[in-house]
């Protein structure tokens, strides 16, 4: 295997505001890429500033990004995709927790804005590829084919959230970060050897279009409140919340329950029903789940052929875990060696042969120890 061709490339790099996507956008012009910088302006009103703020699309971030575009030497634009992030991202997560699921919008904005909407619009215009300041790597094969695979820094490596990208959108992904055995203080130092005013800038953290982090409240806000009960596994009422949108699985703080288990061990969301607008808690271990199905899977590469052994990710900063999989009519079948928990409908499961990501899929329903016992 070779890495990605060095010849020049036509790129536009994604630039964000951030360390991570200036330094990538001046590793590519280093390479001797011809890189035009551009900041996605996401939201449809854009007031705040990073004092206060948790995400990465404000006017403070839009304006970094244009001072780090001017130090390196490149073009730079800003492109509005307010509405296209909104109906793709924004309404798909609030559609997403209505409907009792958990959702990850990072995940979907690589796939609907970065590598769709903003590849779409590169592509057109004649750039080869888009650039991004994402932890992770593409290898091309010897015959030409791609594939996407962990960057060589573990602890930062987010091939999680890229694992929705198809065989053409790799194609057209360059990742200049994904090689560094380097610490996030080594990133920012070499910013500030570039003369990069982004180096000491905080990491943008939580939702970028949630800036003050209370996802509940802006969840509350957009689908109103809703009284229901808080129930334990016999359906005994235990106490009442304001929309059961405001849960997911796994939770344990925030509960508001009076009345301690009977063993004095803390309870943990176990289910959420929307149609009766009820929350289930109970023990930790009722969280443990042998199997999942999961749709809508999307492949970096040829889909597997028959049952295989994979490594597993269910979060973006979860550990991995070894499992079967199998593709039966579209659906993805899997099952865990040992049990997990904390598994959601909703999120994404993505699956590794090694580093390398064979492709993701959207977790539809469990299957839990407790259940298959009964």
């Amino acid at each position: 295997m070779t890495e990605t061709s060095q010849r020049p490339l036509r790129v536009l790099a994604a630039m964000s505001g951030g360390v991570d996507s200036a330094v990538a956008a001046a590793r590519a012009a280093e390479a001797g890429h011809d890189v035009t910088g551009v900041h996605l302006a996401l939201s449809a009103n854009p007031q705040s500033f990073r004092t206060g703020a948790r995400g990465c699309c404000t006017i403070e971030d839009s304006r970094d990004a244009r001072r780090a575009a001017d130090v390196i030497g490149i073009p730079f634009y800003v492109w509005d995709l307010a509405e296209r992030f909104r109906e793709d991202v924004v309404e798909d997560f609030v559609a997403e927790y209505e409907a009792g699921r958990t959702p990850n919008p990072c995940l979907r904005c690589n796939e609907k804005i970065k590598f769709a909407a903003l590849l779409d619009k590169a592509l057109a215009l004649g750039f080869d590829a888009v650039c991004t300041g994402h932890y992770a790597k593409v290898i091309v094969n010897d015959d030409g084919t791609r594939e996407l695979h962990r960057a060589s820094d573990m602890a930062k490596d987010q091939s999680y959230v890229l694992g929705v990208l198809d065989d053409r959108q790799l194609a057209h992904a360059l990742f200049p970060l994904g090689d560094t055995l380097t610490t996030k203080d080594e990133i920012r130092a070499e910013a500030e050897h570039r003369g990069l005013a982004v180096a000491k800038k905080p990491d943008s953290h939580d939702i970028c279009f949630i800036a003050d982090g209370d996802t509940q409240g802006f969840l509350a806000n957009r689908l109103g409140k809703a009284e229901g009960d808080i129930v334990d596994e016999s359906g005994t009422v235990l106490g009442s919340h304001e929309g059961a949108f405001g849960f997911t699985i796994g939770q344990r703080k925030g509960l508001r329950i009076g009345t301690p288990a009977p063993d004095g061990k803390p309870r943990y969301v176990l289910d959420i029903s929307p149609v009766d607008n009820t929350v289930t808690v109970g023990p930790a271990a009722a969280l443990d789940v042998l199997a999942l199905t999961a749709v809508k899977p999307r492949w970096c590469g040829a889909a597997p052929a028959g049952p295989g052994t994979y490594t597993a990710q269910l979060r973006a900063h979860g550990g991995e875990t070894t499992v079967t999989a199998e593709l039966v009519d579209g659906e993805l079948r899997v099952r865990f060696t040992e049990p997990v928990r904390g598994v959601a409908p909703g999120q994404a499961i993505v699956l590794y042969d090694d580093t390398r990501v064979v492709g993701s899929a959207t977790i539809a329903t469990t299957t839990r120890a407790a259940t298959a016992l009964a």
